[in-house]
């Protein structure tokens, strides 16, 4: 490695090596005519987030691409093959404060004939793209607080147990799309993310 290479690298996230990564397909689908974003409502048979509203995907593997885990996780959820899953590109990553980070593609499902696997997803539905254009989240803020455990050393540092920690807030966003979905959390940010991208780049 040279100082021309150190020029031209691409920043990585100081403590990334803590962060689970997971990636995520936000899908557009027709739906009537206009075009939608395709979600999942969790198996209720799962330990994690069961009954939730998400968008495919999952953890990604030591030897895959962010991009090759939400066409894989796609496929397994939603039965679909590789030529139905067009990846337009990368959207924006959600960085958690809980230490994980999610890596969302767009891109448009062809052909979905409404399957899933009845282990990881119990409906689907779509979304259009208007509504998220025309409506605005209820937006809720909760605080984050850095609570040392009890071995910090405390007296290493200025004021001891009396450090003024910075304290952060994580925004919580809600979408009462109807009485039977509500996306809301990290789906929600991703879908208003990714709606801004779809619409900048005119992807739809």
């Amino acid at each position: 490695m040279t100082r021309d290479d150190f020029r031209t690298r691409r920043p990585n996230v100081i403590g990334a090596e803590r962060y689970k990564r997971f990636a995520v397909f936000v899908p557009i689908v027709d739906s009537g005519g206009a075009p939608a974003l395709l979600f999942e409502k969790r198996a209720e048979s799962l330990r994690q987030q069961p009954g939730e509203i998400c968008f495919p995907g999952g953890r990604i593997e030591a030897s895959e691409s962010p991009e090759a885990c939400a066409v894989r996780e796609t496929k397994e959820e939603l039965l679909v093959p590789d030529e139905s899953i067009e990846i337009y590109g990368p959207g924006d990553l959600f960085v958690s404060p809980f230490n994980f980070v999610i890596h969302p593609y767009i891109g448009r499902l062809n052909g979905y004939d409404g399957r899933f696997n009845p282990d990881e997803v119990s409906e689907t539905f779509s979304v259009p793209l208007d509504y998220f254009r025309t409506h605005e989240p209820e937006k809720f803020y909760c605080p984050v607080i850095t609570t040392p455990k009890g071995d910090f050393p405390f007296a290493r540092i200025p004021g001891g147990r009396h450090y003024k920690w910075h304290v952060g807030s994580q925004e919580v966003l809600f979408y009462h799309y109807d009485d039977e979905h509500l996306i809301w959390g990290i789906t929600a940010q991703i879908a208003r993310s990714a709606v801004r991208l779809i619409d900048i780049y005119r992807l739809a």
